[in-house]
């Protein structure tokens, strides 16, 4: 075994409030790295602070507390600020940055031990890892470019602007058919090849992949009507839907694009619905949906796909 102080130096980030910095968009934008688990641990963008230097790149930052972050340790590709409670690792020796994300993974898998009331200030620079002999050869061999071009568009220019004021209502159940998931109980979730599509509002709402049959087909919309409502996701493959979940049936022959419109659509009703008010299968057979149409007054799908396939990344979905 190994501990983190053999393999980096260890050193107090910024100690910066957010609240006291100047938001920024511009591209000479500093990230600000907080202890939050999500977006590799970059909470905002700031604008540069006069005779403050950043973090470098190719450091590892790691959350020393914090709700649900404690012990998540990032690498982070670009300068940064941090706030409180962040440790910066800067590596011994030459390292490659797989091998750097290794190591962020190996402490991240240490979370466990740490909480509100065992923060990890005092004992991040003793926690055992593995020796580096036993890195999988993997590692070095994986690649950190398979995105590259992910964010070309399809279409080479700019789509026609669609007229929000031309557009019209439909309702749901004119263009859907819309089924309710089924339950499945925790005891019943055996690891497998299924994917279980929950009312979260994350990875496309797969939690997790389950043994069970699935119980939709791809090619469909899951629409939550619980838990986060009207979070919507296309489900290009036949997977499971929890009893939270709308699936939504095309009448229409609907494309990976078009559907990706209208779950961005769905979406923007999220105001309407809570815990209160729950969008039910009854009651979104009755909702309605604005789209663009065409002269002949049906949904305008091939306007819909253009227009999607003039975004960027839109050469990433799978037609």
């Amino acid at each position: 075994m190994t501990t983190v102080s053999d393999l980096f130096h260890l050193e107090y980030g910024h100690s910066l409030e957010l609240n006291g910095l100047t938001l920024s968009d511009d591209e000479d934008a500093i990230n600000f790295v907080s202890r939050t688990i999500r977006n590799n641990g970059v909470s905002a963008r700031v604008a540069k602070i006069p005779d403050l230097e950043p973090s470098p790149p190719g450091t590892i930052t790691v959350a020393l507390n914090g709700q649900g972050g404690a012990g998540a340790a990032f690498l982070q590709p670009f300068p940064h600020y941090s706030g409180y409670h962040i440790m910066v690792l800067t590596a011994k020796s030459t390292m490659t940055d797989q091998e750097k994300l290794w190591w962020a993974q190996c402490i991240t898998a240490n979370r466990f031990r740490f909480g509100f009331g065992r923060q990890a200030n005092k004992t991040l620079a003793k926690l055992k890892l593995p020796d580096p002999s036993e890195m999988p050869s993997w590692v070095t061999g994986t690649s950190l470019d398979p995105f590259v071009g992910a964010d070309a568009a399809l279409l080479p220019s700019d789509a026609p602007p669609l007229k929000i004021e031309e557009w019209a209502d439909f309702r749901y159940d004119s263009l859907f058919d819309i089924k309710k998931g089924q339950r499945l109980t925790k005891a019943s979730m055996k690891p497998g090849s299924t994917p279980f599509i929950g009312a979260i509002d994350s990875n496309n709402g797969y939690r997790q992949f389950v043994n069970a049959e699935p119980n939709h087909e791809g090619g469909t919309i899951t629409v939550n009507y619980n838990g986060s409502v009207a979070e919507a996701f296309f489900q290009p493959t036949p997977f499971w839907a929890s009893d939270d979940v709308n699936v939504l049936y095309p009448k229409f022959d609907m494309s990976p694009f078009a559907a990706m419109f209208i779950c961005a659509l769905i979406r923007k009703e999220r105001f309407r619905f809570n815990y209160g008010r729950k969008w039910h299968l009854d009651r979104m057979n009755e909702s309605t949906i604005r789209l663009p149409v065409t002269a002949q007054g049906t949904p305008d799908w091939a306007a819909i796909e253009i227009f999607i396939q003039s975004l960027p990344y839109s050469s990433s979905i799978a037609a």
